[in-house]
């Protein structure tokens, strides 16, 4: 059975599609696919409420028009705010504390969320485009003349949504600097290449396919270990080795405690089979 609820302002909108236990959240802003303060609102209720589902196990994010996932944010939207900030003369430093926007509480979100979450890539990914797909868990990408990236330098600023610290720490600081500092726009393969991206989809096979079947396979997991899995991989790079272990041990024995694990393992030894076979 599949439920669509639509979010629409305008001609952009989101739409929230249940397929057994995966939603698939999809954003549409014809003609550009540009990113707007509206559509930011909109894709963080959406996720709220797919996320609180009981009967969902993974989330998927993909793009509605043709050959783009999201452009880049709307620089219209990005020119009022420049010239609002520049006519109050409004500066920053680094130790100035900002609040956090609802893109901030969306990708926070989806970090934090016990249901591990997809971006497919149907096309061009840039700036705020880049960086939902940085916020997710896996990153799969359509084959073609598409780009991902960074370009925010190109017109005088850094990437506002986690765009540098995320890209750091799934390319290596290295590569990070190279395409922040340079604003470098990487093709699918190039991605794929550099540990952007998980899986490259071949132009002629829909890449929402394709994520499906990987929440197909995940959906069919204990969803206990995944939540767990997730929280333990993510914490390895937000906090020391050694308060990873602790917590790493704490929700083992929690998955050992938990009946599905008993009646998984059982099963595994019933039918004589073992790591290999699983």
């Amino acid at each position: 059975m599949i439920r669509i609820d639509l979010l629409t302002i305008s001609m952009s909108t989101v739409t929230t599609q249940t397929r057994e236990a995966t939603a698939v959240i999809t954003v549409s802003n014809p003609p550009h696919g540009y990113m707007t303060d509206t559509l930011v609102g909109q894709l963080y209720r959406a996720f709220r409420t797919v996320e609180r589902a009981p009967e969902v196990r993974v989330v998927i994010f993909t793009g509605g028009g043709a050959g783009v996932f999201i452009q880049h944010y709307d620089l219209q939207e990005l020119k009022l705010l420049c010239r609002k900030l520049n006519d109050r003369g409004v500066r920053y430093g680094a130790t100035d504390h900002t609040p956090e926007r609802d893109m901030d509480l969306l990708f926070r979100g989806i970090e934090n969320s016990r249901k591990p979450v997809i971006a497919a890539l149907n096309g061009n990914a840039m700036g705020f485009g880049c960086e939902l797909a940085l916020a997710c868990d896996f990153r799969v990408m359509q084959d073609g003349p598409f780009s991902i990236g960074q370009p925010e330098i190109r017109v005088g600023l850094v990437p506002g949504a986690g765009g540098t610290q995320r890209l750091a720490r799934i390319v290596g600081m290295a590569r990070a600097l190279d395409l922040v500092l340079h604003g470098r726009r990487l093709s699918p393969a190039q991605a794929l290449a550099q540990g952007l991206i998980h899986d490259l989809v071949q132009a002629d096979v829909p890449v929402l396919d394709v994520a499906l079947e990987r929440a197909r396979d995940l959906a069919g997991l204990s969803p206990t270990a995944v939540a767990h899995g997730k929280k333990l991989v993510r914490h390895a790079i937000e906090a020391s080795l050694y308060d990873g272990l602790d917590i790493e041990r704490s929700l083992f024995v929690d998955t050992l405690a938990s009946p599905e694990a008993l009646r998984l393992v059982d099963s595994a030894i019933s039918s004589d089979r073992d790591f290999r076979h699983l």
